[in-house]
């Protein structure tokens, strides 16, 4: 199946087999390696992408339904010069990276919700976050960096 679809900014046009997973389509076909897979059954956000501004855990979407939509991955939040986010940059101020396995399921999420919400509260955070499993347990740093980009987003009228 020939799928047109947007990917971290840029159009692409390829040919590729509609069933595959999603997940296994950007490690493997188009080296984005940042998304992870964990349980394979969309129960830990590992792998969480997103797909037209709502997350989505990419082992439960086969290819075929990226068909002319845009796709943001992990790898698609830093500038064009490499510059981090916000949110990424916050992750590292507030220490809620641990091991690094969930992160970037977690900053896909929190990029999600923020997409969606401006300015959440806490108890909007955990919720957004409730489909990202942590193995290390410390959620606490994670919230607090979410809430420190709302809160700039606050303070900058947004």
């Amino acid at each position: 199946m020939i799928l047109e679809f947007n990917l971290n900014g840029n159009k692409y046009i390829k040919d590729t087999d509609p069933s595959k997973r999603l997940v296994d389509f950007l490690r493997d076909d188009m080296g984005l390696t940042g998304t992870k897979e964990s349980c394979g059954e969309g129960e830990c956000g590992a792998c969480t992408v997103i797909v037209d501004r709502k997350a989505v855990s990419s082992c439960l979407v086969l290819t075929g339904q990226i068909n002319h939509k845009s796709v943001l991955t992990v790898e698609g939040l830093a500038d064009p010069d490499g510059s981090l986010s916000p949110l990424q940059k916050a992750f590292i101020k507030h220490g809620a990276v641990q091991c690094g396995y969930c992160t970037p399921g977690m900053l896909m999420s929190a990029t999600a919700l923020l997409y969606e919400n401006h300015t959440p509260t806490e108890e909007d955070v955990r919720i957004a976050l409730a489909g990202n499993l942590c193995r290390c347990g410390d959620y606490s740093a994670i919230v607090d960096a979410v809430l420190d980009v709302a809160g700039s987003a606050k303070k900058a009228g947004k």
